[in-house]
């Protein structure tokens, strides 16, 4: 099993690594009872053998070296990994100012400032023990995120799940679709008698589109324009890009397409590339 543990003051961006852990694949739990990690360890093994848990002040200033003795009692069968971020005094403010959020230790009756050095002062044991120190001062959510992924996969780069889903216009459009093409002006197979019941995933349409100029180049541009742009989506922090691909039925020409894309896609490429036609209730599914 593998244990990430997140700490930190509030407001560095312990929010942010544990959505990056969950896109990894990770069980996440925040704010857990650290007497409680060996027990939610014990219920996940087996199911889930990445596991994050992220903890603030309000348990380690309380419970002292608990984490340290917790951690110590897991060595022998599990891989921990710890972090811990940390921002200065000045930015903490800043950014609780400007979110209006209430900081962990105001409980207390202190004011913004004094709970940001009070809880600096707790936490300065924890930073002492963890494997990580990531100071996010001058860091954004996607620089923060790039790091935790540099440390625990050696390599920035993220996995996109790219779904690319076909559907007919007249049945609505999908509202998940990140970008969305209409092929409604390309040679419509639909005229053709013999083709009119099959779909874009029978070889005699295949066939017909495959033969048209204006289909084959049309695939060409939106390959160009993903192979273009993808680094730059790769590293908007994303999980999951869905291309739809509408005709007027969504039985021919964007069920084609958008299979031939997927296919395309899926030659080298990193990530998991799916094929899905709402309309034809096919889904099929290949890994990467």
């Amino acid at each position: 099993m593998k244990l990430v543990i997140v700490s930190g003051r509030s407001g560095s961006g312990k929010s942010v690594a544990l959505r990056v852990l969950e896109d990894l694949g990770y069980y996440c739990v925040d704010n857990l009872p650290l007497p409680l990690i060996g027990t939610l360890l014990a219920q996940l093994k087996g199911s889930n053998d990445l596991v994050a848990i992220s903890v603030d002040v309000r348990n380690i200033a309380e419970q002292g070296k608990v984490l340290q003795d917790q951690l110590a009692l897991l060595e022998h069968d599990t891989e921990i990994i710890s972090f811990f971020l940390n921002s200065n005094d000045k930015v903490l403010l800043k950014r609780y100012s400007e979110t209006r959020r209430l900081h962990p230790l105001s409980k207390n009756h202190i004011s913004l400032q004094e709970a940001i050095k009070l809880e600096g002062r707790l936490l300065e044991p924890t930073a002492k023990i963890v494997d990580h120190y990531i100071d996010t001062s001058a860091l954004n959510i996607y620089e923060l995120s790039d790091q935790v992924r540099q440390i625990l996969l050696g390599s920035v780069d993220k996995e996109l799940v790219i779904n690319f889903e076909s559907f007919g216009f007249k049945h609505g459009m999908p509202t998940e679709a990140d970008f969305m093409f209409d092929v409604r002006f390309l040679p419509n197979p639909h005229w053709e008698i013999e083709l009119r019941p099959m779909t874009g995933l029978d070889e005699p349409v295949q066939e017909f589109l495959g033969r048209q100029p204006l289909v084959n180049k049309f695939i060409w541009q939106i390959e160009n324009l993903f192979e273009t742009w993808m680094p730059h989506l790769e590293r908007n922090n994303r999980s999951y890009l869905t291309i739809a691909i509408g005709c007027t039925g969504g039985q021919h020409r964007s069920v084609y397409i958008a299979d031939q894309l997927a296919k395309r896609f899926r030659q080298g490429s990193k990530h998991t590339v799916n094929a899905r036609h709402r309309e034809l209730s096919i889904s099929e599914l290949t890994a990467k």
